[in-house]
């Protein structure tokens, strides 16, 4: 494990965030000999301090400082305090994650170009294509031990599985299967294979889930090469006379700030966090926020169109029984104008546990409707709906303008409004999924709406011109050569896929980057 380094230490490459993007950017940097310093704002939770406890594991490890909504999305109603379920704690959201690692489809890279001009989208093609991305996707997979890829077998079916693919196979849908999961089906990587135990959310007991807290991290760390220092939340970026970044100023657990040199500076905190922190540092220089010239940053918030289906059927089904995510069907994810919609969505098995069924399936619902769903809950079988949201200029994260956190900075208000698109899609999902259940004898189906975000994209995209986005194909700055971004909010368009694959890979494809420009001393 490295030394700490330097506070002034100004030859560090500084990560800013630990989930998927900072999780694979700053190990991988270490391993090709750069000196690294991840800061995370969270604390650290080993394996052995996760519990099979819903609430008690949501407590420990969400991310629940103050923040904001507002807009027309159902989430504002509902869960307005909390608009995301993400992660503070080393590892980020990757901790609590299903591990569905589905790539991206062509036509997904090309928004503008495919689905035309939709009004009041504003859409734009991706500076990368699939063929370029196709080799990191190969070592993601590799890397991450996703199940169908390198000659890895998929997960078991469990009985969720069984009934989603029977009503499927009645519908005629072809692409059924227990998923690509970053979940260990036979021992890899020192690591045994899936337990089936069924928190998936609640940090995987037995390590075959995988997530850089207990990959990446400690390899990067064996290379004396990368510093981890949790409780550690960065509350500004520094730059210089030059507009260059210097070195990023954060506090630990206690409150005490403190100033640490970079020689660059990757911004890995999600989308949220990661346009709140540029919007946080303006300056002089950068009146608008650091990398805001373009007045893109914060804007064109996705978080994928969402919404699950439940139904109950006359015998058990223990959907909560298994891996938690393993079972997908991928037809609906083509893009077919004719069904109403540009773009297309995936339906995935999903389980939320007791606690969260009661807390979601309909919120602050009471009365019979609601005991008799929740008294058939182990009758029941249920999937998630996942699919293509259309960016927005005005969906945003932005300052507000009174509310502070508890460090006097002010806090992300996150504004939604479903686009058009987004709901005749959702109306769709809605009734396949249903229609899937019914094809197998259910007594009842519900469509629930759309949870806590999980899926944070967007707010800081990746555009071939700098007037249209605010980071290159590469992931750097238009504005500030030295400032990187490495999560999700550096997508362009949201796709139908859950993300994770694609950060992880954008991450290692980052790294490569950043060690050739360093290596031809142009960082």
């Amino acid at each position: 494990m490295a030394a700490p380094y330097d506070l002034n230490d100004d030859s560090v490459v500084v990560v800013i965030g630990s989930g998927a993007g900072g999780g694979t950017l700053g190990p991988e940097l270490a391993k090709k000999g750069i000196d690294t310093v991840i800061l995370e704002a969270g604390g650290r939770h080993e394996i052995e301090d996760f519990s099979n406890d819903e609430w008690g594991m949501f407590g420990q490890i969400s991310w629940l400082d103050k923040r904001t909504t507002s807009g027309s999305w159902r989430v504002a109603k509902d869960f307005s305090g909390l608009p995301a379920w993400i992660v503070k704690a080393v590892g980020g959201s990757t901790v609590h994650w299903a591990g569905a690692s589905l790539r991206f489809q062509e036509h997904e890279f090309r928004g503008l170009t495919e689905y035309g001009d939709v009004p009041g989208a504003n859409l734009l093609d991706w500076p990368i294509t699939l063929k370029e991305m196709e080799p990191y996707y190969d070592r993601a997979e590799d890397m991450m031990g996703v199940t169908r890829t390198h000659n890895i077998p998929g997960l078991p079916g469990n009985n969720n599985f069984k009934v989603m693919k029977a009503g499927a196979d009645k519908l005629g849908y072809k692409e059924c299967h227990t998923g690509r999961m970053a979940i260990n089906s036979e021992p890899r990587d020192g690591r045994g294979s899936c337990q089936q135990i069924g928190f998936c959310f609640q940090g995987c007991k037995s390590g075959a889930k995988w997530s850089p807290l207990y990959t990446e991290i400690p390899e990067g760390e064996d290379t004396g090469k990368l510093e981890v220092r949790a409780n550690a939340q960065v509350i500004k970026i520094e730059h210089d006379d030059s507009g260059k970044v210097s070195g990023v100023v954060y506090a630990d657990k206690d409150g005490n700030q403190h100033r640490q040199k970079a020689r660059a500076v990757c911004l890995a905190g999600n989308s949220f966090e990661s346009p709140r922190l540029l919007l946080n540092s303006a300056s002089s220089m950068f009146p608008d926020g650091l990398g805001n010239s373009s007045g893109q940053v914060g804007k064109n918030y996705m978080r994928h169109m969402t919404g699950s289906v439940y139904a109950v059927f006359d015998k058990p089904v223990n959907m909560y029984r298994g891996t938690t995510m393993a079972g997908i069907i991928q037809d609906e994810s083509v893009n077919d104008p004719s069904r109403g919609f540009v773009g297309g969505y995936e339906m995935e098995t999903l389980s939320l546990g007791l606690p969260f069924m009661g807390a979601f399936l309909d919120p602050g619902a009471w009365g019979r409707s609601f005991t008799g769903a929740m008294d058939m809950y182990d009758h029941m079988a249920g999937m998630w709906l996942v699919g293509e949201d259309m960016p927005q200029e005005s969906n945003a994260v932005t300052l507000h303008p009174t509310e502070k956190d508890q460090f006097g900075m002010p806090v992300p208000n996150v504004h939604f409004d479903d686009h058009p698109n987004d709901v005749a899609m959702r109306n769709h999902a809605y009734q396949q999924g249903s229609a899937v259940y019914d094809a197998v004898g259910a007594t009842r189906t519900f469509p629930t709406p759309p949870y806590p975000s999980t899926h944070n994209l967007g707010t800081n995209r990746m555009s071939a011109k700098a007037r249209d986005g605010v980071v290159d194909k590469w992931g750097k700055s238009h504005d500030v050569p030295n400032l990187f971004v490495s999560d999700g909010s550096v997508f362009t368009t949201g796709a139908s896929e859950n993300p994770t694959l694609t950060i992880v890979s954008l991450a290692i494809r980052q790294a490569d980057y950043i060690a050739d420009q360093m290596s031809k001393g142009n960082l």
